[in-house]
C-alpha cells in the first residue's frame, strides 16, 4: 500500500500508477453529481455545461446555502455510487472523467471501462461528511442550478481524504475481494455454528 497525493486535472498516468488498497489524498477541484446530472446528461441528452476531462466526480447532493450569487456549503456528504453503475462508464469513456468518489463502489461495467480508459473508484468513509466538509475550501460554482440540490457542483478542495482506492485501472475491485473471502468462510462458520 502507498499513499499518493494527486491534484487536478489527472492524467492516465496518475491513475495507473494507483492500486487498490493505496490512500489517496486530493488538491484542486472535484465535481459533485448525482443521479439527475446524469441523467440530464445520458438520457436526456444533453452535454455537460462544464469540461470534465481529466476531473473526480464524488456522488453527492449537498447541503447549500445560497446568499447572494455565491453557494455556502453546509454539509456536503457522499451518497451510495452503485445505483448509478449505468453511468458511469459512459462518464469515464465518452467523458474523459478519470476518478470517481462515492461508497459502495460500482460493478463490472464500470471496471471494465476503468481499465480499458485508465480511471479509479476512490470510496470515503461513511458518516464523515463533517469532515469532509472542511476539507472543501469553497463551493466555486453551480451548474444547472434548476436540478439543485442533484445539480453539478465544481468544489474546491485542499488535503481532501484520505481515500481509498477501492477499483483501480488494472481490474481490481476491492468490494468484490472482501466479498469472495466472506463467500470463502461461509461454509466454516455453518459447520461451528451447527447449520447445513
Amino acid at each position: 500500500m502507498a499513499h499518493h497525493t494527486l491534484t487536478s486535472p489527472f492524467c492516465e498516468q496518475d491513475i495507473r500508477t494507483l492500486r487498490i488498497r493505496d490512500t489517496v489524498t486530493i488538491n484542486g477541484h472535484i465535481f459533485g453529481i448525482r443521479d439527475a446530472t446524469q441523467i440530464r446528461i445520458f438520457d436526456e441528452q444533453q452535454e455537460p455545461p462544464v469540461d470534465l476531462n481529466g476531473a473526480a466526480c464524488i456522488h453527492t447532493a449537498p447541503s447549500l446555502e445560497k446568499v447572494g450569487n455565491k453557494w455556502k456549503k453546509v454539509c456536503i456528504g457522499t451518497t451510495t455510487s452503485t445505483r448509478m453503475e449505468r453511468f458511469s462508464p459512459l462518464l469515464i469513456q465518452q467523458y474523459g472523467v478519470r476518478i470517481i468518489i462515492g461508497k459502495a463502489g460500482l460493478l463490472e461495467k464500470s471496471l471494465e471501462a476503468m481499465k480499458n480508459f485508465g480511471a479509479c473508484y476512490l470510496a470515503i468513509v461513511g458518516g464523515a461528511a463533517a469532515l469532509e466538509t472542511t476539507q472543501i475550501e469553497e463551493v466555486e460554482e453551480v451548474f444547472w442550478e434548476d436540478l439543485h440540490p442533484e445539480a453539478i457542483y465544481k468544489l474546491r478542495v485542499k488535503d481532501f481524504g484520505p481515500l481509498i482506492v477501492a477499483m483501480d485501472a488494472h481490474g481490481n475491485h476491492l468490494y468484490f475481494e472482501v466479498k469472495q473471502k466472506a463467500r470463502e468462510k461461509l461454509p466454516a462458520i455453518y459447520r461451528q455454528i451447527g447449520v447445513g
